[in-house]
């Protein structure tokens, strides 16, 4: 195993992923919750996003070029996904929302795609896997990966404490607060996509 290998995989996919960053939304998606739903959620999450990003660091390239998709479209298109998302929160309409159904939806979206496994988490990881050149960098990759995922995991099982504190009232409040966070985060994803699009074609122009 390299262990250079591995520290630059896992501080860059921490970064990329920010665990701290992701517990004002999963409180947010989660905090009505029972204890034992809310963690599996969590579980869920964590699980789908290492699930996509195994994915795409195998098989990423190749899907696109077959589909004829650009990284900007993907991006552009987790960046449209955040922004109904961050709608419903602020808008409040999650909340008449069943809690198995609830538990469901967070899981998949928008906790384990895009925030988890997002472009950026899904772009680093196929660039790592490229770039490498024999079997100890693949295993210092896969093994940088899953130690992400597990912190991540640990983060999202003990934000559970925040909710005690904060109550009904500072949930909602926190809903609020987490739906314009989402929505600066989809504009940003979106604005990024659209100038990659831009530098490409006039790129290609030239």
């Amino acid at each position: 195993m390299d262990l250079k290998l591995f520290g630059e995989v896992f501080v860059t996919l921490l970064v990329i992923v920010d665990p701290p960053g992701m517990v004002p939304i999963f409180l947010a998606l989660t905090g009505t919750l029972p204890v034992r739903e809310r963690r599996k959620a969590g579980r869920q999450a964590v699980a789908l996003a290492f699930g996509v990003i195994v994915v795409f660091a195998l098989l990423g390239q190749t899907l696109l070029d077959y589909l004829h998709v650009d990284l900007p479209a993907l991006q552009g298109a987790g960046g449209l996904l955040l922004i109904l998302i961050a709608l419903e929160l602020l808008t409040g309409k999650t909340d008449a929302t069943p809690d198995r159904q609830v538990t469901s939806n967070v899981a998949l979206v928008p906790l384990g795609v895009p925030l988890l496994a997002g472009p950026g988490a899904i772009v680093a990881t196929m660039l790592f896997v490229k770039n490498a050149s024999n079997a100890a960098d693949y295993v210092s990759i896969a093994l940088g990966v899953v130690a992400v995922m597990g912190v991540v995991l640990l983060v999202l099982r003990f934000s559970g404490g925040i909710v005690k504190v904060l109550r009904p009232g500072g949930i909602e409040v926190l809903t609020r607060i987490a739906g314009l966070l989402l929505a600066a985060i989809a504009v940003q994803l979106i604005a990024d996509s659209v100038a990659a699009f831009v530098t490409e074609y006039t790129r290609h122009a030239l």
